[in-house]
């Protein structure tokens, strides 16, 4: 099941998506859930037999909104491919880097990725978004993979200038309309495993990262496991499992991204996210 959040003339709803239409089920399950994180939290119970119910809109007719717009948090796993690891220069650890990013910094499919009028170092990492269903602490990682209520492809555009003011990474993670998330959920049932699946992002159509998500150094039940240690995850909470090589500080020349500009991230089988660049208004 793949399953949106998007705006329709001027209303926000959420809902399923089936072939080239959004099936309207935050309509029809109105009375029970006042949004996708709320069915989420519920086990998504309804949700299919509702779709049957629900008006279909074309896609072309929506604004994408992020996947979860309202997550009680967003984690975010730093430098946990090896390639990217390795060209930042840090040293190997035995834990997951972890920094937070805000729900309103995020932005959705086919809408843009903002560069700030303070900045000209806006940088792409493609990622995998892990989107938890089932909450709990002190999660085993046995038991981890059984709280994903399903994964979205993530951009989280960094500006770097921002993140290299010191040893902290949230300023230049924060910064208004940088994180894109979606353009859906996809339920592990019909994902399928990831180790074999690409992650690729790509600039003005030309290729600029790529991995399997095998090659992830912390994988998913191991991310699970550590951030719900040191918090409870939530029905709806985000973990960005992490960026592979080739992001554009690390080239020489840099590699920013610019008002203009396209950028795509796929996850195989998953689908693609894709926005535009645009410079923020003085």
């Amino acid at each position: 099941m793949r399953l949106s959040t998007i705006s329709h003339q001027g209303r926000t709803t959420w809902g399923v998506i089936e072939g080239e239409h959004f099936l309207d089920t935050g309509v029809v399950l109105a009375s029970r859930y006042r949004d996708l994180k709320a069915a989420i939290a519920a086990g998504l119970a309804g949700v299919a037999e509702a779709a049957g119910q629900a008006a279909a809109l074309p896609l072309a007719e929506l604004q994408w909104l992020p996947v979860i717009p309202n997550p009680d948090k967003i984690l975010c796993i730093g430098l946990n491919y090896e390639t990217h690891r390795k060209e930042t220069g840090r040293t190997e650890v035995e834990h997951p880097t972890i920094f937070a990013r805000y729900a309103n910094s995020q932005t959705g499919h086919l809408a843009p990725i903002v560069r700030p009028r303070v900045s000209v170092d806006l940088d792409f990492e493609g990622e995998l978004a892990v989107i938890i269903g089932k909450p709990g602490r002190y999660i085993p990682r046995a038991e981890a993979m059984g709280h994903i209520a399903g994964y979205a492809c993530y951009n989280d555009a960094s500006v770097r200038d921002f993140q290299r003011h010191t040893h902290q990474f949230t300023p230049g993670k924060n910064f208004m309309d940088t994180g894109a998330f979606g353009p859906w959920l996809m339920t592990p049932d019909e994902l399928g495993p990831l180790p074999a699946l690409r992650l690729q992002t790509r600039l003005n159509g030309q290729v600029v990262q790529e991995a399997l998500l095998g090659q992830m150094i912390f994988d998913i039940a191991r991310q699970i496991e550590y951030c719900s240690t040191f918090t409870r995850l939530e029905a709806g909470d985000v973990i960005v499992s992490g960026t592979p090589g080739g992001v554009g500080a690390k080239r020489n020349p840099p590699l920013w991204m610019k008002p203009g500009d396209w950028v795509e991230v796929e996850v195989e089988r998953l689908g693609v996210l894709r926005n535009p660049v645009t410079a923020e208004a003085d």
